[in-house]
Protein backbone atom coordinates (compact mmCIF):
# COMPACT_ATOMS: atom_id res chain seq x y z
CA UNK A 1 0.00 0.00 0.00
CA UNK A 2 2.74 2.31 1.14
CA UNK A 3 4.51 1.60 -2.30
CA UNK A 4 1.45 2.30 -4.43
CA UNK A 5 1.23 5.38 -2.86
CA UNK A 6 4.67 6.49 -3.37
CA UNK A 7 4.73 5.46 -7.03
CA UNK A 8 1.64 7.72 -7.57
CA UNK A 9 3.64 10.73 -5.58
CA UNK A 10 6.68 9.77 -8.13
CA UNK A 11 4.37 10.29 -10.94
CA UNK A 12 2.67 13.47 -10.00
CA UNK A 13 5.82 14.96 -9.18
CA UNK A 14 7.16 14.08 -12.38
CA UNK A 15 3.89 15.41 -13.87
CA UNK A 16 4.06 18.59 -12.63
CA UNK A 17 8.02 19.01 -13.22
CA UNK A 18 7.24 19.07 -17.52
CA UNK A 19 7.57 22.24 -18.51
CA UNK A 20 4.79 24.23 -20.04
CA UNK A 21 6.93 26.57 -21.71
CA UNK A 22 10.09 26.58 -24.10
CA UNK A 23 12.47 29.18 -25.11
CA UNK A 24 12.44 30.08 -28.89
CA UNK A 25 15.12 32.24 -30.86
CA UNK A 26 13.99 34.54 -33.94
CA UNK A 27 16.82 35.96 -36.40
CA UNK A 28 15.44 38.62 -38.63
CA UNK A 29 17.51 40.08 -41.12
CA UNK A 30 19.27 42.20 -38.77
CA UNK A 31 17.98 41.34 -35.40
CA UNK A 32 17.23 38.50 -32.88
CA UNK A 33 14.55 38.11 -30.73
CA UNK A 34 14.17 35.37 -27.96
CA UNK A 35 10.31 34.62 -27.08
CA UNK A 36 9.19 32.01 -23.70
CA UNK A 37 6.15 29.77 -25.65
CA UNK A 38 3.90 27.85 -24.33
CA UNK A 39 3.73 23.99 -25.44
CA UNK A 40 0.40 24.32 -26.83
CA UNK A 41 1.26 26.89 -29.17
CA UNK A 42 0.69 26.68 -32.89
CA UNK A 43 2.77 28.19 -35.74
CA UNK A 44 -0.08 30.98 -35.53
CA UNK A 45 0.83 32.35 -32.46
CA UNK A 46 4.48 32.21 -32.31
CA UNK A 47 4.23 34.13 -35.86
CA UNK A 48 1.57 36.28 -34.49
CA UNK A 49 3.87 37.34 -31.89
CA UNK A 50 6.55 37.92 -34.12
CA UNK A 51 4.72 40.10 -35.96
CA UNK A 52 3.26 42.67 -33.29
CA UNK A 53 6.48 42.59 -32.09
CA UNK A 54 8.09 44.11 -34.97
CA UNK A 55 5.17 46.55 -36.01
CA UNK A 56 4.81 44.42 -39.30
CA UNK A 57 1.10 44.26 -40.37
CA UNK A 58 1.48 42.95 -43.96
CA UNK A 59 2.31 39.83 -42.34
CA UNK A 60 1.19 37.77 -45.95
CA UNK A 61 4.80 37.81 -47.23
CA UNK A 62 6.53 36.15 -44.29
CA UNK A 63 7.12 33.11 -42.45
CA UNK A 64 8.74 31.34 -40.37
CA UNK A 65 12.12 29.40 -41.65
CA UNK A 66 13.92 26.23 -39.75
CA UNK A 67 16.50 23.80 -40.78
CA UNK A 68 16.64 19.98 -40.44
CA UNK A 69 18.50 17.73 -42.11
CA UNK A 70 20.16 20.27 -44.30
CA UNK A 71 16.59 21.32 -45.92
CA UNK A 72 15.04 24.38 -45.06
CA UNK A 73 11.16 24.55 -44.35
CA UNK A 74 8.81 26.70 -43.18
CA UNK A 75 6.75 27.04 -39.96
CA UNK A 76 2.77 25.48 -40.19
CA UNK A 77 0.35 27.93 -38.82
CA UNK A 78 -2.66 25.58 -37.98
CA UNK A 79 0.66 23.02 -36.48
CA UNK A 80 1.28 23.12 -33.11
CA UNK A 81 5.33 24.74 -32.78
CA UNK A 82 6.91 21.30 -31.34
CA UNK A 83 5.00 19.13 -33.75
CA UNK A 84 7.37 19.80 -36.36
CA UNK A 85 10.30 18.16 -37.08
CA UNK A 86 12.55 21.04 -35.36
CA UNK A 87 15.83 20.73 -33.58
CA UNK A 88 14.85 19.45 -29.57
CA UNK A 89 17.89 21.52 -28.25
CA UNK A 90 16.51 25.18 -27.01
CA UNK A 91 16.56 28.00 -27.70
CA UNK A 92 14.44 26.27 -30.96
CA UNK A 93 15.48 28.69 -33.62
CA UNK A 94 13.38 30.05 -36.26
CA UNK A 95 14.44 32.60 -39.33
CA UNK A 96 11.59 35.45 -40.05
CA UNK A 97 12.05 35.71 -43.84
CA UNK A 98 9.88 36.42 -46.45
CA UNK A 99 7.96 33.64 -48.38
CA UNK A 100 6.73 35.38 -50.94
CA UNK A 101 8.36 38.43 -53.02
CA UNK A 102 6.02 41.42 -54.72
CA UNK A 103 5.79 41.39 -58.21
CA UNK A 104 5.63 45.83 -57.78
CA UNK A 105 7.58 46.41 -54.71
CA UNK A 106 6.26 50.36 -54.48
CA UNK A 107 3.01 49.66 -55.59
CA UNK A 108 2.47 46.61 -52.99
CA UNK A 109 5.19 46.97 -50.23
CA UNK A 110 3.39 49.37 -47.64
CA UNK A 111 5.02 49.72 -44.19
CA UNK A 112 8.54 51.04 -44.04
CA UNK A 113 9.53 47.70 -41.54
CA UNK A 114 8.38 46.08 -44.64
CA UNK A 115 9.90 47.93 -47.20
CA UNK A 116 13.19 47.59 -44.86
CA UNK A 117 12.86 43.69 -44.37
CA UNK A 118 12.83 42.89 -47.85
CA UNK A 119 15.73 45.35 -48.60
CA UNK A 120 18.15 43.26 -46.62
CA UNK A 121 17.15 39.77 -47.72
CA UNK A 122 17.29 40.81 -51.37
CA UNK A 123 20.45 42.67 -50.83
CA UNK A 124 21.37 39.21 -49.11
CA UNK A 125 20.51 37.11 -51.88
CA UNK A 126 22.82 39.39 -54.43
CA UNK A 127 25.97 39.52 -52.63
CA UNK A 128 25.21 35.34 -51.53
CA UNK A 129 24.84 35.48 -55.75
CA UNK A 130 21.17 33.74 -55.04
CA UNK A 131 19.93 36.24 -57.79
CA UNK A 132 22.20 36.96 -60.31
CA UNK A 133 22.96 40.66 -60.78
CA UNK A 134 25.45 41.84 -63.72
CA UNK A 135 28.52 43.62 -62.63
CA UNK A 136 27.44 47.20 -63.52
CA UNK A 137 23.79 47.14 -61.76
CA UNK A 138 25.90 45.45 -59.01
CA UNK A 139 27.67 48.99 -58.43
CA UNK A 140 24.38 50.98 -58.90
CA UNK A 141 22.73 49.08 -55.95
CA UNK A 142 25.66 49.30 -54.03
CA UNK A 143 25.66 53.22 -54.25
CA UNK A 144 22.00 52.58 -53.00
CA UNK A 145 22.88 50.74 -49.86
CA UNK A 146 25.15 53.23 -49.22
CA UNK A 147 23.10 56.32 -49.22
CA UNK A 148 20.33 53.45 -46.96
CA UNK A 149 23.03 53.61 -44.62
CA UNK A 150 25.50 56.70 -44.14
CA UNK A 151 22.96 59.22 -45.38
CA UNK A 152 23.96 62.07 -48.25
CA UNK A 153 27.41 62.15 -49.61
CA UNK A 154 30.19 64.46 -47.47
CA UNK A 155 33.75 64.71 -49.03
CA UNK A 156 34.63 65.98 -45.51
CA UNK A 157 33.23 62.78 -43.56
CA UNK A 158 32.94 60.06 -46.43
CA UNK A 159 36.72 59.98 -47.29
CA UNK A 160 38.83 57.64 -49.47
CA UNK A 161 38.54 54.02 -47.56
CA UNK A 162 35.00 54.70 -45.94
CA UNK A 163 34.11 51.77 -47.81
CA UNK A 164 36.91 49.47 -47.15
CA UNK A 165 35.00 47.09 -44.88
CA UNK A 166 31.71 46.95 -46.31
CA UNK A 167 30.47 44.18 -48.57
CA UNK A 168 28.56 45.49 -51.14
CA UNK A 169 29.33 43.79 -54.56
CA UNK A 170 29.16 39.60 -55.12
CA UNK A 171 32.31 38.28 -55.00
CA UNK A 172 31.83 36.96 -58.75
CA UNK A 173 31.78 40.69 -59.65
CA UNK A 174 35.11 41.52 -58.22
CA UNK A 175 36.77 38.36 -58.85
CA UNK A 176 35.68 39.22 -62.76
CA UNK A 177 38.19 42.11 -62.61
CA UNK A 178 41.43 43.39 -62.62
CA UNK A 179 39.61 46.08 -60.21
CA UNK A 180 41.24 46.89 -56.68
CA UNK A 181 38.89 48.11 -53.77
CA UNK A 182 40.01 51.38 -54.14
CA UNK A 183 39.15 51.30 -57.86
CA UNK A 184 35.30 49.96 -56.97
CA UNK A 185 35.05 52.48 -53.72
CA UNK A 186 35.97 54.94 -56.54
CA UNK A 187 32.82 54.04 -58.96
CA UNK A 188 30.41 53.52 -56.51
CA UNK A 189 30.90 56.94 -54.32
CA UNK A 190 30.46 58.53 -58.14
CA UNK A 191 26.43 57.21 -58.40
CA UNK A 192 26.60 57.10 -54.35
CA UNK A 193 27.24 61.31 -54.51
CA UNK A 194 23.65 61.74 -57.24
CA UNK A 195 22.11 60.13 -54.26
CA UNK A 196 21.74 63.64 -52.19
CA UNK A 197 18.54 64.00 -50.21
CA UNK A 198 17.12 60.34 -50.89
CA UNK A 199 16.05 59.44 -47.10
CA UNK A 200 16.61 55.64 -45.99
CA UNK A 201 13.36 54.38 -46.80
CA UNK A 202 13.72 56.20 -50.52
CA UNK A 203 17.20 54.37 -51.06
CA UNK A 204 15.87 51.59 -50.02
CA UNK A 205 12.81 51.45 -52.81
CA UNK A 206 15.38 52.26 -55.19
CA UNK A 207 17.23 49.44 -55.04
CA UNK A 208 14.37 47.41 -54.61
CA UNK A 209 13.06 48.71 -57.70
CA UNK A 210 16.18 47.81 -59.61
CA UNK A 211 16.48 44.44 -57.99
CA UNK A 212 12.76 43.40 -59.38
CA UNK A 213 13.94 43.34 -62.75
CA UNK A 214 17.16 40.79 -62.52
CA UNK A 215 16.21 37.68 -63.95
CA UNK A 216 15.84 35.30 -60.70
CA UNK A 217 14.29 37.69 -58.36
CA UNK A 218 11.41 36.30 -56.12
CA UNK A 219 12.25 32.89 -57.90
CA UNK A 220 12.26 29.46 -56.12
CA UNK A 221 13.27 26.78 -58.18
CA UNK A 222 12.51 23.04 -58.02
CA UNK A 223 13.97 20.15 -59.94
CA UNK A 224 11.19 17.84 -61.76
CA UNK A 225 10.78 15.99 -64.65
CA UNK A 226 8.18 15.55 -67.05
CA UNK A 227 6.38 12.68 -68.60
CA UNK A 228 9.64 11.99 -70.73
CA UNK A 229 11.79 11.86 -67.91
CA UNK A 230 13.54 15.20 -69.19
CA UNK A 231 15.23 16.97 -65.92
CA UNK A 232 13.77 20.44 -65.80
CA UNK A 233 13.47 23.11 -63.41
CA UNK A 234 10.34 24.65 -62.21
CA UNK A 235 9.96 28.65 -61.12
CA UNK A 236 7.71 29.73 -58.98
CA UNK A 237 7.02 33.55 -58.77
CA UNK A 238 4.61 36.37 -58.30
CA UNK A 239 4.49 36.41 -62.22
CA UNK A 240 3.39 32.70 -62.37
CA UNK A 241 5.08 28.90 -63.29
CA UNK A 242 8.15 29.14 -65.48
CA UNK A 243 9.84 25.96 -66.56
CA UNK A 244 13.57 26.44 -67.08
CA UNK A 245 16.97 24.16 -68.29
CA UNK A 246 18.66 23.14 -65.61
CA UNK A 247 21.81 24.93 -66.83
CA UNK A 248 19.92 28.16 -67.42
CA UNK A 249 17.79 29.74 -64.68
CA UNK A 250 17.85 33.24 -66.15
CA UNK A 251 15.64 32.42 -69.03
CA UNK A 252 12.21 30.31 -68.83
CA UNK A 253 11.64 27.59 -71.94
CA UNK A 254 7.53 28.15 -70.96
CA UNK A 255 5.79 29.98 -68.53
CA UNK A 256 2.52 29.91 -67.31
CA UNK A 257 1.10 33.27 -65.73
CA UNK A 258 -1.48 32.35 -62.67
CA UNK A 259 -4.36 34.12 -64.17
CA UNK A 260 -3.95 30.87 -66.46
CA UNK A 261 -4.01 28.29 -64.21
CA UNK A 262 -6.97 27.16 -62.28
CA UNK A 263 -5.55 24.39 -59.74
CA UNK A 264 -2.57 22.58 -58.95
CA UNK A 265 -2.72 19.36 -57.30
CA UNK A 266 -0.44 16.65 -55.95
CA UNK A 267 -0.62 12.93 -55.57
CA UNK A 268 2.66 10.89 -53.78
CA UNK A 269 5.22 12.73 -56.18
CA UNK A 270 3.05 14.02 -59.29
CA UNK A 271 2.13 17.31 -59.65
CA UNK A 272 -1.27 18.01 -61.52
CA UNK A 273 -1.59 21.36 -63.53
CA UNK A 274 -5.05 22.60 -64.74
CA UNK A 275 -5.38 24.93 -67.36
CA UNK A 276 -8.29 27.60 -66.61
CA UNK A 277 -9.50 26.73 -70.15
CA UNK A 278 -11.05 23.60 -69.56
CA UNK A 279 -10.52 22.43 -73.23
CA UNK A 280 -7.22 21.74 -72.78
CA UNK A 281 -5.75 18.76 -71.13
CA UNK A 282 -3.95 19.13 -67.88
CA UNK A 283 -0.25 18.43 -67.46
CA UNK A 284 1.82 16.58 -65.31
CA UNK A 285 5.27 16.51 -64.09
CA UNK A 286 7.44 14.81 -61.03
CA UNK A 287 9.53 15.82 -58.24
CA UNK A 288 11.48 13.24 -56.28
CA UNK A 289 11.29 15.10 -53.10
CA UNK A 290 7.60 14.80 -51.52
CA UNK A 291 9.14 17.53 -49.20
CA UNK A 292 9.05 19.98 -52.70
CA UNK A 293 5.57 18.46 -53.35
CA UNK A 294 4.16 19.87 -50.23
CA UNK A 295 6.59 23.33 -49.94
CA UNK A 296 4.81 23.72 -54.00
CA UNK A 297 1.32 22.97 -52.59
CA UNK A 298 1.74 25.25 -49.72
CA UNK A 299 3.13 28.44 -51.49
CA UNK A 300 0.20 28.02 -53.93
CA UNK A 301 -2.82 27.87 -51.16
CA UNK A 302 -0.52 30.57 -49.70
CA UNK A 303 -0.97 32.42 -52.79
CA UNK A 304 -4.65 31.92 -53.01
CA UNK A 305 -4.62 33.37 -49.61
CA UNK A 306 -2.40 36.15 -49.97
CA UNK A 307 -5.02 37.33 -53.16
CA UNK A 308 -7.79 36.67 -51.48
CA UNK A 309 -6.62 39.00 -48.10
CA UNK A 310 -5.74 41.59 -51.02
CA UNK A 311 -8.88 41.40 -52.78
CA UNK A 312 -10.56 41.41 -48.96
CA UNK A 313 -8.12 44.54 -47.94
CA UNK A 314 -9.01 46.57 -51.15
CA UNK A 315 -12.78 45.92 -50.62
CA UNK A 316 -12.36 47.52 -47.04
CA UNK A 317 -10.49 50.34 -48.09
CA UNK A 318 -12.89 50.94 -50.78
CA UNK A 319 -15.87 50.65 -48.32
CA UNK A 320 -14.08 53.03 -45.73
CA UNK A 321 -13.78 55.61 -48.99
CA UNK A 322 -16.99 55.19 -49.53
CA UNK A 323 -18.24 56.20 -46.16
CA UNK A 324 -15.91 58.88 -45.87
CA UNK A 325 -17.08 60.28 -49.21
CA UNK A 326 -20.60 60.05 -48.10
CA UNK A 327 -19.86 61.74 -44.97
CA UNK A 328 -18.05 64.70 -46.96
CA UNK A 329 -20.60 64.89 -49.09
CA UNK A 330 -23.40 65.00 -46.23
CA UNK A 331 -21.48 67.67 -44.59
CA UNK A 332 -20.71 69.75 -47.84
CA UNK A 333 -24.59 69.01 -48.65
CA UNK A 334 -24.96 70.58 -45.13
CA UNK A 335 -23.04 73.28 -45.18
CA UNK A 336 -24.70 74.55 -48.66
CA UNK A 337 -28.14 74.29 -47.01
CA UNK A 338 -26.82 76.51 -44.37
CA UNK A 339 -25.75 79.25 -46.78
CA UNK A 340 -28.10 78.81 -48.58
CA UNK A 341 -30.90 79.34 -45.62
CA UNK A 342 -28.22 82.47 -44.11
CA UNK A 343 -28.56 84.29 -47.42
CA UNK A 344 -31.25 84.49 -48.09
CA UNK A 345 -32.23 85.49 -44.01
CA UNK A 346 -29.84 87.90 -44.70
CA UNK A 347 -31.25 89.09 -47.83
CA UNK A 348 -34.83 89.83 -46.64
CA UNK A 349 -33.87 91.26 -43.34
CA UNK A 350 -31.37 93.73 -45.53
CA UNK A 351 -34.20 94.12 -47.51
CA UNK A 352 -36.27 95.11 -44.20
CA UNK A 353 -33.83 96.97 -42.57
CA UNK A 354 -33.63 99.27 -46.08
CA UNK A 355 -37.12 99.93 -46.02
CA UNK A 356 -36.76 100.95 -42.02
CA UNK A 357 -34.05 103.02 -43.05
CA UNK A 358 -36.36 105.02 -45.88
CA UNK A 359 -39.17 105.29 -43.28
CA UNK A 360 -37.16 106.89 -41.01
CA UNK A 361 -35.82 109.36 -43.12
CA UNK A 362 -39.01 110.77 -43.86
CA UNK A 363 -40.63 110.90 -40.32
CA UNK A 364 -37.24 112.91 -40.06
CA UNK A 365 -37.71 115.48 -43.21
CA UNK A 366 -41.41 115.74 -41.85
CA UNK A 367 -40.48 116.53 -38.32
CA UNK A 368 -38.23 119.43 -39.54
CA UNK A 369 -40.99 120.19 -41.89
CA UNK A 370 -43.21 120.59 -38.93
CA UNK A 371 -40.75 122.20 -37.09
CA UNK A 372 -40.69 124.94 -39.99
CA UNK A 373 -43.86 125.16 -39.86
CA UNK A 374 -43.90 125.84 -35.80
CA UNK A 375 -41.88 128.28 -36.08
CA UNK A 376 -43.40 130.64 -38.61
CA UNK A 377 -46.68 130.15 -36.65
CA UNK A 378 -45.43 131.14 -33.32
CA UNK A 379 -47.28 133.31 -31.15
CA UNK A 380 -46.36 136.03 -29.81
CA UNK A 381 -47.25 135.50 -25.96
CA UNK A 382 -44.64 134.79 -23.49
CA UNK A 383 -46.54 131.92 -22.52
CA UNK A 384 -46.81 130.36 -26.37
CA UNK A 385 -43.64 131.72 -27.04
CA UNK A 386 -42.65 128.73 -23.98
CA UNK A 387 -44.51 126.54 -24.95
CA UNK A 388 -43.43 127.45 -28.57
CA UNK A 389 -40.16 126.68 -27.82
CA UNK A 390 -40.88 123.93 -25.62
CA UNK A 391 -42.20 122.24 -29.00
CA UNK A 392 -39.48 123.39 -30.95
CA UNK A 393 -36.88 121.78 -28.73
CA UNK A 394 -38.86 118.80 -28.70
CA UNK A 395 -39.34 118.86 -32.46
CA UNK A 396 -35.72 119.53 -32.97
CA UNK A 397 -34.13 116.05 -30.20
CA UNK A 398 -36.92 114.28 -32.15
CA UNK A 399 -35.45 115.25 -35.65
CA UNK A 400 -31.99 114.71 -34.26
CA UNK A 401 -32.97 111.20 -33.12
CA UNK A 402 -34.86 110.19 -36.01
CA UNK A 403 -31.09 111.54 -38.54
CA UNK A 404 -29.10 109.42 -35.99
CA UNK A 405 -31.60 106.09 -36.11
CA UNK A 406 -31.50 106.67 -39.73
CA UNK A 407 -28.11 106.93 -40.09
CA UNK A 408 -27.63 103.55 -38.05
CA UNK A 409 -29.96 101.84 -40.14
CA UNK A 410 -28.10 102.46 -43.22
CA UNK A 411 -25.47 101.39 -41.95
CA UNK A 412 -26.82 98.32 -40.64
CA UNK A 413 -28.13 97.68 -44.09
CA UNK A 414 -25.07 98.31 -45.71
CA UNK A 415 -23.40 96.01 -43.30
CA UNK A 416 -26.35 93.54 -43.62
CA UNK A 417 -25.30 93.66 -47.60
CA UNK A 418 -21.95 92.57 -47.07
CA UNK A 419 -22.89 89.87 -44.63
CA UNK A 420 -25.36 88.63 -47.73
CA UNK A 421 -22.12 88.90 -50.31
CA UNK A 422 -20.06 86.94 -47.58
CA UNK A 423 -23.14 84.16 -47.32
CA UNK A 424 -23.32 84.00 -51.06
CA UNK A 425 -19.56 83.09 -51.29
CA UNK A 426 -19.31 80.90 -48.33
CA UNK A 427 -22.49 79.47 -50.53
CA UNK A 428 -20.01 79.05 -53.48
CA UNK A 429 -17.07 77.85 -51.82
CA UNK A 430 -19.59 74.61 -50.73
CA UNK A 431 -20.76 74.00 -53.62
CA UNK A 432 -17.38 73.68 -55.25
CA UNK A 433 -16.41 71.50 -52.09
CA UNK A 434 -19.40 68.99 -52.90
CA UNK A 435 -18.33 69.72 -56.64
CA UNK A 436 -14.44 68.19 -55.88
CA UNK A 437 -16.21 65.19 -53.74
CA UNK A 438 -18.16 63.98 -56.49
CA UNK A 439 -15.25 64.15 -59.12
CA UNK A 440 -13.06 62.90 -56.28
CA UNK A 441 -15.42 59.79 -56.03
CA UNK A 442 -16.16 59.69 -59.94
CA UNK A 443 -12.34 59.25 -60.18
CA UNK A 444 -11.90 56.77 -57.41
CA UNK A 445 -14.44 54.31 -58.79
CA UNK A 446 -13.07 54.74 -62.37
CA UNK A 447 -9.39 53.70 -60.84
CA UNK A 448 -10.81 51.04 -59.19
CA UNK A 449 -12.72 49.09 -61.33
CA UNK A 450 -10.29 49.37 -64.48
CA UNK A 451 -7.43 48.09 -62.19
CA UNK A 452 -8.96 45.72 -59.42
CA UNK A 453 -10.15 42.65 -59.92
CA UNK A 454 -12.21 41.52 -56.70
CA UNK A 455 -13.30 37.73 -56.40
CA UNK A 456 -16.80 36.96 -57.96
CA UNK A 457 -18.30 35.91 -54.95
CA UNK A 458 -17.30 39.46 -52.87
CA UNK A 459 -20.33 42.19 -53.19
CA UNK A 460 -20.21 44.76 -55.17
CA UNK A 461 -19.10 48.12 -54.19
CA UNK A 462 -20.22 50.93 -56.45
CA UNK A 463 -18.71 54.52 -55.41
CA UNK A 464 -21.64 56.51 -57.28
CA UNK A 465 -24.70 54.47 -57.18
CA UNK A 466 -26.03 55.90 -53.34
CA UNK A 467 -26.98 59.67 -53.94
CA UNK A 468 -23.21 60.94 -55.31
CA UNK A 469 -23.51 61.16 -59.31
CA UNK A 470 -21.03 63.18 -61.00
CA UNK A 471 -19.52 63.39 -64.22
CA UNK A 472 -15.46 63.78 -64.81
CA UNK A 473 -15.05 67.37 -66.44
CA UNK A 474 -12.81 67.36 -69.78
CA UNK A 475 -10.56 69.71 -68.37
CA UNK A 476 -9.91 66.91 -64.95
CA UNK A 477 -9.37 64.30 -67.24
CA UNK A 478 -6.85 66.63 -69.37
CA UNK A 479 -5.11 67.95 -66.51
CA UNK A 480 -5.28 64.31 -65.50
CA UNK A 481 -3.94 62.63 -68.60
CA UNK A 482 -0.99 65.92 -68.87
CA UNK A 483 -0.04 64.53 -64.85
CA UNK A 484 0.47 61.20 -66.28
CA UNK A 485 1.68 61.80 -69.32
CA UNK A 486 4.25 64.09 -67.40
CA UNK A 487 5.10 61.45 -64.99
CA UNK A 488 5.64 58.94 -67.57
CA UNK A 489 8.13 61.21 -69.62
CA UNK A 490 10.04 62.35 -66.28
CA UNK A 491 10.53 58.11 -65.75
CA UNK A 492 11.57 57.55 -69.52
CA UNK A 493 14.26 60.12 -69.01
CA UNK A 494 15.31 58.87 -65.71
CA UNK A 495 15.53 55.57 -67.12
CA UNK A 496 17.53 56.49 -70.24
CA UNK A 497 19.60 58.14 -68.30
CA UNK A 498 20.60 55.62 -65.56
CA UNK A 499 21.08 53.20 -68.46
CA UNK A 500 23.21 55.73 -69.84
CA UNK A 501 25.02 55.67 -67.08
CA UNK A 502 25.03 51.71 -66.48
CA UNK A 503 26.30 51.46 -70.14
CA UNK A 504 29.02 54.13 -69.55
CA UNK A 505 30.40 52.15 -66.43
CA UNK A 506 30.26 48.52 -68.84
CA UNK A 507 32.26 49.98 -71.34
CA UNK A 508 34.54 51.92 -69.00
CA UNK A 509 35.44 48.49 -67.03
CA UNK A 510 34.90 46.44 -70.11
CA UNK A 511 38.87 46.19 -70.65
CA UNK A 512 39.75 45.06 -67.08
CA UNK A 513 37.96 41.94 -67.98
CA UNK A 514 39.12 38.60 -67.18
CA UNK A 515 37.17 36.47 -69.76
CA UNK A 516 38.52 33.46 -68.70
CA UNK A 517 36.82 33.92 -64.99
CA UNK A 518 32.85 34.84 -67.03
CA UNK A 519 30.47 32.10 -65.06
CA UNK A 520 27.64 30.65 -67.47
CA UNK A 521 25.37 33.03 -65.88
CA UNK A 522 27.63 35.70 -67.22
CA UNK A 523 27.48 34.22 -70.96
CA UNK A 524 23.62 33.57 -70.51
CA UNK A 525 23.06 37.69 -69.57
CA UNK A 526 25.16 39.39 -71.92
CA UNK A 527 23.60 36.86 -74.71
CA UNK A 528 20.01 38.13 -73.49
CA UNK A 529 21.15 42.04 -73.98
CA UNK A 530 22.50 41.73 -77.26
CA UNK A 531 19.49 40.22 -78.38
CA UNK A 532 17.48 42.97 -75.85
CA UNK A 533 15.75 40.11 -74.11
CA UNK A 534 14.77 41.22 -70.53
CA UNK A 535 13.04 39.22 -67.75
CA UNK A 536 9.46 40.69 -68.12
CA UNK A 537 9.63 40.69 -72.64
CA UNK A 538 10.96 36.99 -72.35
CA UNK A 539 8.26 35.92 -70.53
CA UNK A 540 5.78 38.53 -72.59
CA UNK A 541 6.89 36.77 -75.86
CA UNK A 542 6.65 33.11 -74.32
CA UNK A 543 2.79 34.20 -73.48
CA UNK A 544 1.61 35.64 -77.02
CA UNK A 545 1.66 31.18 -78.13
CA UNK A 546 -1.69 29.44 -77.35
CA UNK A 547 -1.56 27.55 -73.14
CA UNK A 548 -2.64 24.18 -75.76
CA UNK A 549 0.46 24.57 -77.58
CA UNK A 550 2.44 25.63 -74.39
CA UNK A 551 1.78 22.31 -72.42
CA UNK A 552 2.08 20.36 -75.72
CA UNK A 553 5.85 21.84 -75.70
CA UNK A 554 6.58 21.60 -72.59
CA UNK A 555 5.80 17.53 -72.73
CA UNK A 556 7.71 16.89 -75.58
CA UNK A 557 10.94 18.83 -74.19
Amino acid sequence: MAGAIASRMSFSSLKRKQPKTFTVRIATMDAEMEFSCEVKWKGKDLFDLVCRTLGLRETWFFGLQYTIKDTVAWLKMDKKVLDHDVPTEEPVTFHFLAKFYPENAEEELVQEITQHLFFLQVKKQILDEKIYCPPEASVLLASYAVQAKYGDYDPNVHKRGFLAQEELLPKRVINLYQMTPEMWEERITAWYAEHRGRARDEAEMEYLKIAQDLEMYGVNYFAIRNKKGTELLLGVDALGLHIYDPDNRLTPKISFPWNEIRNISYSDKEFTIKPLDKKIDVFKFNSSKLRVNKLMERQRLAREKQMREEAERTRDELERRLMQLKEEATMANEALMRSEETADLLAEKAQITEEEAKLLAQKAAEAEQEMQRIKATAIRTEEEKRLMEQKVLEAEMLALKMAEESERRAKEADQLKQDLQEARESERRAKQKLLEITSKSSYTQSMNSSTTVLPTDLPNFNLISESLSFDFKDTDMKRLSMEIEKEKVEYMEKSKHLQEQLNELKTEIEALKLKERETALDILHNENASRGNSKHNTIKKLTLQSTKSRVAFFEEL
